[in-house]
């Protein structure tokens, strides 16, 4: 199955469904994400090796919607000479001082890596909207900026992939109070959620929003249905490996004959 034409962001929000799964059932995925695993390690070797061009996978999703999981699960078996995740907090008074993408462009990875962003320069066109952070004009401005900043990217050897990971307003329910409920997950509960999650039709609005008019041909977002971890994590690391054989990283050829050369 191709995942990368299944849930591309052109299709509309009304055709998102938390609960997808096309088809899978949780047996089948997990031998699947595994075989994957192993495919996305091999060519992270190869696009290292060959040195040319960078991965950017950005994850974005509400509050539990599983950022720090799908990290886990699909990039197990990566290796992190080659990999950095950077998750964007609130801005520090440093940042504030810079336009809004001076502290992302820091982070984008090399030629030769993998970057991973939990959180991303899209927290100024979705907290920074609904919080009313910054006044209309100024984030109304920012897609068009974002369009063009990663039109740079890509141009420069950088490919991207942006998931918005999509959970229902049920299953964050569930997901928060287990984070109560539970001791070992305590630390991960911030009473500040459940003051988002009572602006969560202004948040579905805004990504509705971002997803279609950031939804580019080279940075494409990709609707994620992430009710179901299992199929979460599937297709993330299913729509990495697609994108990553496109590109076909090669091996560097020898820069001299090795035939003729002995180790004494």
């Amino acid at each position: 199955m191709n995942f990368t034409k299944k849930l591309v962001g052109k299709h509309g929000q009304k055709d998102w469904d938390a609960d997808a799964t096309l088809g899978f059932a949780k047996a089948e995925a997990q031998t699947l994400l595994d075989k994957n695993v192993r495919r996305l390690a091999e060519l992270q070797s190869r696009l290292y090796a060959e040195g040319q061009r960078a991965l950017l996978i950005i994850l974005q999703g509400m509050d539990a919607s599983g950022k720090d999981g799908t990290i886990a699960h699909v990039m197990s078996g990566v290796n992190p000479q080659s990999c950095r995740v950077t998750s964007f907090k609130a801005p520090t008074t440093e940042e504030l001082a810079h336009d809004f993408l001076w502290r992302i462009h820091k982070a984008v990875p090399a030629r030769g890596e993998i970057g991973i962003f939990n959180r991303s320069h899209y927290e100024d066109v979705l907290i920074a909207r609904v919080r009313k952070l910054v006044p209309k004009k100024v984030w109304a401005q920012r897609y068009a900026q974002i369009n063009a900043f990663e039109a740079l990217l890509a141009a420069n050897g950088v490919q991207i992939l942006k998931f918005f990971l999509h959970i229902s307003k049920d299953e964050q329910r569930d997901r928060l109070q287990s984070r109560l409920d539970d001791p070992l997950k305590n630390w991960k509960f911030n009473p500040g959620d459940l003051a988002e999650r009572k602006l969560w039709k202004d948040y579905q609005r805004a990504y509705a929003d971002a997803v279609h008019k950031c939804n580019t041909k080279h940075a494409p977002w990709f609707v994620v249905p992430a009710n179901k971890k299992w199929f979460r994590n599937l297709a993330v690391a299913a729509i990495i490996v697609e994108t990553l054989e496109k590109l076909d990283p090669q091996f560097p050829k020898p820069v001299a004959d090795l035939s003729k050369i002995v180790v004494r």
